[in-house]
């Protein structure tokens, strides 16, 4: 992956720690802009174009929650990676909630950051997926036509119902879990990419869905949609594995 194009915006009270990362990834060619609080953050978020925000959650003046919340209220597609000591599971859930990317802890290995942060950005990236194009997916034994919201199971006992038109929010859910077979559909990105916010009320409602989908996909025991603990939904498909 080409760096060169990509500008992190780094938030770190350490200023030492701050400086040693921002070389470390301006020696891969990240352009980083540093900022040593979450105010100093939220004023260079406000002036600049980032496509990766990197935040240290214990920060005086503003924390880094409070300081993904405001950059959230501005900018719902910008990648967050959380930075911090912190590795309470509550902790770790409040970042997700907030529509985190990534939680990585100190002291961490800088090539796994790095990692991480290649991850997040293709993950991200605004150059056309490829996936994106495709309209019709197989699943085990199912067949699934998105354009026409129909799901259908290809192996079915006679006189059994084997066809389903989806509504069009059990499509939309359906199709990106089919964008992330057998990997993990990030809750907060499916959030926000069809329910259009992230939070309690949404998240309960992308939970009924999940479940509808369940019971679509039941006739095919080497199918399983998975709860990701914090994190989102696996579509597991065991003949595709």
């Amino acid at each position: 992956m080409a760096n060169a194009n990509y500008k992190i915006l780094l938030v770190e009270d350490d200023q030492n720690f701050g400086d040693v990362l921002r070389s470390y990834l301006e020696m891969h060619d990240y352009a980083v802009t540093l900022a040593t609080d979450g105010v100093l953050g939220l004023e260079a978020f406000r002036k600049g174009q980032f496509d990766l925000c990197i935040l240290d959650v214990m920060m005086p003046r503003k924390d880094g929650f409070t300081l993904a919340k405001d950059i959230r209220e501005r900018d719902m597609e910008v990648p967050i990676i959380f930075l911090t000591a912190k590795t309470m599971k509550d902790d770790v859930l409040q970042g997700f909630k907030i529509g985190a990317d990534d939680y990585i802890a100190k002291p961490f290995n800088s090539e796994e950051l790095l990692l991480r942060i290649q991850a997040v950005l293709k993950r991200v990236n605004k150059v056309a997926d490829p996936r994106d194009d495709q309209r019709e997916y197989i699943i085990g034994k199912y067949h699934f036509n998105f354009p026409l919201r129909i799901l259908t199971f290809n192996d079915p006992e006679p006189g059994e119902e084997n066809q389903w038109k989806l509504s069009p929010k059990e499509a939309e859910l359906l199709r990106m879990f089919c964008k992330y077979i057998n990997d993990v559909t990030p809750r907060s990105e499916a959030l926000t990419k069809i329910w259009h916010e992230d939070n309690y009320f949404t998240a309960r409602s992308m939970d009924v869905f999940v479940t509808k989908l369940r019971k679509y996909l039941a006739k095919d025991a080497g199918i399983e949609i998975v709860n990701i603990h914090g994190n989102g939904f696996q579509l597991l498909v065991k003949d595709m594995v």
